[in-house]
C-alpha cells in the first residue's frame, strides 16, 4: 500500500469530515468488509477527492450540483456538510443547487435547498443574515 496515499486519504478525510456527525458511506462499507473499504476510500478520498488540478471548495460545489440532480440527499447532506469545511458559504452552496433546477427540477432544488437548510440550522446558521431587497 503507498504511504502517500494513505496520508492523502487521511488529510483529505479530516478537511472534508471533519465535525460530521451524520453517518459516514466508510463506515457503512467498513460495517460489511473493511478490505473493501479501504481500497474504495484510498480511491475516492486519497485519490480523487486529493487531487489538486480544482480546488477543494470548487470540487465540493461540483459534488454538491450533481448530488442535488441526482436526488442523493444522505449523501447531498455529507458534502455540504464539506463543503463549509473547506470554505464554501451558504450562498455559494445555496446558488449552486438553484443552477441545478434547469438540469435537474424545480423538486430536486427544493429537496437539496430543505436539506442545506437543515445542515445550517443544526451548525447555527440559519436562518441566514440576507440583505433586504
Amino acid at each position: 500500500m503507498d504511504p502517500d496515499i494513505v496520508e492523502k486519504t487521511k488529510k483529505t478525510a479530516q478537511l472534508y469530515f471533519k465535525d460530521v456527525k451524520d453517518d459516514r458511506p466508510y463506515d457503512l462499507w467498513r460495517a460489511f468488509d473493511k478490505d473493501f473499504a479501504r481500497d474504495l476510500s484510498l480511491f475516492i478520498t486519497g485519490q480523487v477527492y486529493a487531487r489538486e488540478k480544482i480546488s477543494h471548495p470548487t470540487r465540493q460545489l461540483i459534488t454538491v450540483a450533481a448530488l442535488t440532480v441526482l436526488s442523493r440527499l444522505e449523501e447531498l447532506r455529507l458534502h455540504i456538510q464539506a463543503a463549509l469545511n473547506v470554505g464554501c458559504t451558504p450562498a455559494e452552496i445555496a446558488e449552486v443547487i438553484f443552477q441545478t433546477a434547469i438540469y435537474g427540477g424545480v423538486p430536486a432544488t427544493n429537496s437539496a435547498l430543505k436539506t442545506l437548510q437543515s445542515v445550517l440550522e443544526e451548525k447555527g446558521l440559519w436562518p441566514l443574515n440576507q440583505d433586504s431587497d
